[in-house]
């Protein structure tokens, strides 16, 4: 199995996903088994979410004990998720996350960013147990990701390494989330599908498809030859659900840019996690605990 800084501490894991349009939490074991599970979606609480989510955990695990919390949530944050901002919910802008969570649950919470959280799952449970060097990827509502690089996930000054989705790839493009234009996530995710179609992602005509697919595939071929990796999984909705064509359009574009010897043989392959991927990420940030 790949090293990634994991020291387990105790099981089972309270695990909580927070994303731009929904938060899951369940009760995770070590050996992967999610069980007693809820879901709030964030547009329907974001006046109240911390209080929303700290009533779900609630309601969801009752009488049920657990002895650590791990939280993957949406960026940027500061290192450990003390302060988190989440780009899509405007209401959290350094909202104290973890401290707010231990002091209402009574527990010890560890927090990452959700794309790092799946990186971390990828690599204990999912296709990259096999993996030495690898790059996590999102494409979904919005587009994230994440490197292990010899064993390890990439911290960076901040703990914010990994977001791709802020990769330019349209210069001058449309404007992100962020606030710089042309980011991948501007041009290839959920919400920039449905901004430029009119309508959601899954009914997108081919011509586009296949434009989210070559310029993922540009990106993932330009870092492999930066960061020496050969091989990136992915998940999400758009990716997934365009299934194929979109893995194939995308292999085909990183190997016009990954040129060099050493990632001759670079695969975009598809996430080996499954549903549940976003929860095992939380759980596994939990028992990794603070490493860092």
């Amino acid at each position: 199995m790949t090293s990634t800084g994991v020291a387990d501490k105790a099981i089972p894991c309270l695990a909580i996903d927070i994303g731009a349009s929904k938060v899951d939490v369940a009760l995770v074991d070590e050996d992967g088994s999610v069980k007693t599970r809820g879901r709030l979606d964030v547009a329907s609480n974001v006046d109240r979410l911390f209080d929303a989510v700290v009533e779900l955990v609630r309601d969801t695990v009752k009488d049920t004990d657990y002895a650590v919390v791990g939280v993957g949530c949406a960026g940027p944050m500061t290192n450990q998720g003390e302060f988190v901002s989440p780009l899509n919910i405007a209401a959290w802008r350094e909202f104290p996350l973890r401290g707010r969570l231990r002091d209402a649950l009574g527990h010890d919470v560890f927090v990452d960013g959700d794309a790092r959280a799946l990186a971390l799952a990828e690599g204990r449970f999912g296709a990259a147990r096999a993996s030495n060097s690898y790059l996590s990827m999102v494409v979904s509502t919005g587009v994230g990701g994440a490197f292990v690089i010899d064993g390890r996930l990439l911290d960076g000054d901040t703990g914010n390494a990994g977001h791709i989705g802020h990769l330019n790839v349209i210069p001058g493009g449309r404007l992100c989330s962020c606030g710089s234009y042309g980011c991948l996530e501007a041009e290839v995710s959920g919400w920039a599908i449905e901004d430029m179609t009119g309508r959601p992602a899954q009914f997108a005509d081919a011509s586009t498809r296949q434009r989210c697919a070559t310029l993922v595939g540009r990106a993932v071929g330009t870092l492999s030859s930066v960061l020496d990796f050969t091989r990136c999984y992915i998940a999400g909705s758009v990716a997934l659900g365009y299934g194929d064509e979109f893995f194939d359009a995308a292999n085909k574009a990183a190997h016009e840019l990954a040129m060099m010897r050493y990632n001759e043989h670079l695969e975009i392959k598809r996430s080996g996690l499954g549903g549940d991927g976003p929860l095992l990420g939380a759980a596994v940030v939990g028992w990794r605990g603070d490493v860092r």
